[in-house]
């Protein structure tokens, strides 16, 4: 897999339907695509699997990392000889990193697997020049020669975004935390990625909350994504939840600092399989925000990831544009070969108006209604 490349896998809604969606099995393959074991190379090498688990809620609820993703890290590692393996971890400020390996199934997963969890709230320390920015960081970080990130997408109260980049302020301890929120996150979180690792990144977008780190409200998009380049991911994942690259200012920091690169007309982007179409009740959580914005959404046969898209752009959506909504949007492969008036996905490309995009991202959605409605 080239720094350029992107691998996308979908799933991981309804196990019964498919063994495709068995996110543990959805991992193996995504890693075995993306010849993990060749872009690691050396068997001795310390490896850090770094999860989100920020607060102590199962992944269902949007916030943390599933650990079937872990697990099938772990089992392909293993099979092909990497042994030297540890869970590195810290929860956000208040909240118990223990209690979050509990609670988010990683501490079963470690048992199981003889793995070492490291809270890195209790780790000592090193004061490293991160290219010009002064940040302390875990020593359990800085000992591993390959860090493997398991982000999930998601929203953020502050930054909007919270991907691979912003992922490894886990491992700095929470008095730095604190600084980093006294002097705006932005920049540090761009410095911290110039010394602390991010080899290989396997993004967690299965029901990543709409707009809230703690989770609460998940927005199901059944997919994962592989990555080598953070700032592309970071990158890509801005434009699915419905922002511009410009939006979120660590990853253009990010960029500047050498990190990765924003150019996502260059990158190639491969998708292992294609995403299902489920009943609309096995996709989206019906309460709160999520049930508000289904009501301007009719939904036929809509696979989950397009439709976490236009929910996602619904939400970012002005309210002056959606209360100019006069008839639904169409979303869904039962669309396909109808007319209508108002579509997203190539499957409403009969329709008079219609967002292109299999799926389209959430970007992409918004400025497709914003020419239409507003």
């Amino acid at each position: 897999m080239e720094k350029n490349e992107i691998l996308i896998i979908y799933g991981g809604l309804s196990e019964s339907l498919s063994p495709d969606n068995n996110i543990k099995e959805m991992t193996i393959r995504l890693v075995r695509e993306a010849k993990l074991a060749e872009i690691i190379k050396d068997r001795g090498k310390r490896i850090g699997i770094k999860p989100n688990l920020v607060v102590a809620r199962d992944a269902s609820e949007g916030a943390t990392t599933h650990p079937e993703i872990a697990a099938g890290v772990i089992e392909y590692l293993k099979k092909n000889g990497f042994d030297n393996l540890v869970i590195l971890e810290g929860a956000w400020l208040g909240a118990s990193t223990k209690e979050a390996f509990k609670a988010c199934g990683f501490s079963k997963l470690a048992k199981d697997y003889g793995i070492e969890l490291i809270d890195t709230k209790t780790d000592k320390t090193r004061m490293c020049n991160c290219k010009g920015m002064e940040i302390e960081i875990c020593e359990s970080a800085l000992s591993v020669d390959f860090m493997i990130n398991l982000p999930v997408m998601k929203g953020h109260c502050q930054t909007k975004l919270t991907c691979s980049l912003k992922n490894l302020k886990g491992v700095i301890p929470d008095r730095e935390k604190r600084r980093f929120h006294n002097i705006g996150l932005y920049k540090p979180i761009a410095h911290l990625n110039t010394v602390v690792r991010n080899d290989f990144i396997i993004v967690d977008g299965i029901c990543g909350d709409l707009d809230f780190e703690e989770g609460g409200t998940p927005v199901y998009s059944g997919r994962l994504i592989a990555a080598r380049d953070p700032v592309l991911c970071d990158t890509w994942a801005a434009k699915q939840i419905g922002y511009e690259p410009h939006e979120i200012p660590y990853i253009g920091f990010a960029e500047k600092l050498g990190i990765g690169s924003t150019d996502i007309s260059n990158a190639k982007v491969f998708e292992l399989n294609t995403g299902y179409a489920l009943p609309n009740d096995n996709k989206q959580s019906k309460t709160g925000k999520v049930k508000q914005f289904a009501s301007y959404i009719a939904d036929d046969m809509a696979c989950s990831a397009c439709y976490a898209s236009l929910v996602y752009a619904l939400f970012r959506l002005e309210k002056k544009a959606l209360d100019r909504l006069v008839k639904k949007i169409s979303v869904g492969q039962g669309f396909a070969g109808k007319k209508g008036s108002l579509g997203v996905g190539k499957c409403t490309a009969d329709f008079t108006a219609y967002c292109p995009g299999c799926p389209p991202s959430g970007a992409d959605i918004i400025a497709f209604l914003r020419r239409h409605i507003c």
